[in-house]
């Protein structure tokens, strides 16, 4: 009997996602990390790198530091951006129904849950999947831990294939994550 590599796996759903008409990849930029963390920054895009949506958010408390020292924006360059509660409904629309792909999908899915709950709004209905697990199975590294595969950062897939890295922001995050599933889509 023959059994698939994880790599084989990999590449099978990066095709299914890329020959997939709905599917769109989405990036966030935050405050932070925790419970109280709020977007500043948030992509859309198709799976034919149309930007279906590329908007900074203006949160409800200020950015620390720590956050702008990642991804470079700044009080000021949110002072004028639509509240979350304004992005939320251009969100909901773009991404019903839709098959949507990010490195790290849990971490952005649980962004955007905060923000939601903190309006009291229902977050998007859509299936979520996460191409940092799929890269790591491509890659085939064994987690430290025993189980699993390695993870790797966004930078470092978009490299190994030589893609230019996002540098965190959502557009250009959301664009070098289609790029990485595209390359692994060729095998």
């Amino acid at each position: 009997m023959l059994t698939r590599s994880p790599r084989t796996g990999s590449i099978s759903w990066a095709q299914g996602a890329v020959g997939d008409p709905d599917v769109v990849f989405l990036d966030t930029e935050t405050t932070g990390l925790g419970a109280h963390a709020e977007i500043v920054d948030i992509a859309v895009i198709d799976r034919d790198g149309h930007v279906l949506m590329d908007t900074l958010v203006c949160p409800t408390r200020g950015i620390p530091r720590e956050a702008s020292n990642i991804h470079g924006i700044l009080d000021h360059h949110v002072a004028r951006a639509p509240a979350w509660n304004q992005v939320h409904i251009e969100l909901m629309s773009i991404l019903r129904g839709r098959r949507v792909i990010v490195f790290n999908a849990a971490y952005d899915q649980k962004m955007i849950r905060q923000c939601c709950s903190h309006f009291r709004l229902m977050p998007p209905s859509c299936a979520w999947e996460c191409a940092m697990l799929a890269y790591a199975e491509y890659v085939g590294e064994r987690s430290e831990w025993g189980r699993g595969y390695r993870w790797h950062r966004l930078e470092k897939a978009a490299t190994a294939f030589g893609i230019v890295p996002g540098g965190h922001r959502a557009r250009a995050d959301a664009e070098a994550c289609r790029q990485v599933v595209l390359r692994m889509a060729m095998g």
